[in-house]
């Protein structure tokens, strides 16, 4: 798997059409690997990777600092953060999960969670906030998104799922606004030696995993 990983092209200007296609299918294969890894695991070495992450998690400067917050709730293997929105709640921070426009198909939007929030599915089968624009705040205004991910590397580069969802999201971060921190929440096992780049691809300030801390190269951190 990870010579496949290794071999991936960069997306540059002048590449061509050939190798912008030959990038995507590697892309798509390498989410097919490393989905059928996390969907590997079993419910007990869930459980006690999602208590690993809300333990480190809960004790970086990042998390504590952070007022406003986005989580996810897990699908497909993810790693689980419901110990760490619970853990969010009592120290009295305020959680958003992602949901997606009834009417724009690729606008993704972050709404207030608490625990009598009402929720249903979406169109990929995975538990929402009920759509309530008033209850929604702006991405710029976050202080910290913790994001799913399919494969992350060194530098802080991250595969999802293909839908572009949280690259539109933030895409505002192109422009300058840096206040609002981006990190992965994975398995430790997700991580490969090397992603390739897109230009819209939003980076990462690092990863939190079950094993520790991952900061981006270039990036100050501790595990």
């Amino acid at each position: 798997m990870n010579s496949t990983v290794a071999s991936l092209p960069t997306r540059s200007a002048s590449a061509s059409v050939d190798d912008l296609q030959l990038l995507e299918q590697q892309k798509q294969q390498l989410r097919r690997q490393m989905r059928r890894l996390r969907r590997s695991l079993s419910a007990q070495q869930q459980r006690h990777a999602a208590r690993s992450l809300v333990r480190r998690m809960a004790a970086h400067p990042t998390f504590i600092s952070s007022k406003h917050l986005a989580l996810y709730l897990s699908n497909d293997g993810e790693i689980d953060p419901r110990p760490l929105i619970h853990k969010a709640w009592s120290m009295h921070k305020h959680v958003y999960l992602p949901v997606l426009h009834p009417l724009n198909a690729h606008r993704m939007l972050f709404q207030h969670y608490t625990a009598d929030t009402p929720m249903v599915r979406n169109r990929f089968g995975i538990e929402e906030p009920r759509f309530d624009v008033s209850a929604q705040r702006p991405a710029w205004t976050l202080d910290l998104i913790c994001m799913p991910l399919v494969a992350f590397d060194a530098s802080g580069n991250r595969l999802g799922m293909g839908g572009g969802f949280y690259d539109r999201a933030f895409a505002f971060l192109h422009r300058g606004y840096l206040s609002t921190r981006m990190v992965g929440l994975a398995h430790q096992g997700q991580e490969v030696p090397q992603l390739p780049v897109a230009s819209w691809d939003i980076p990462l300030q690092g990863i939190m995993t079950d094993g520790g801390w991952c900061p981006a190269s270039g990036t100050e951190g501790h595990r």
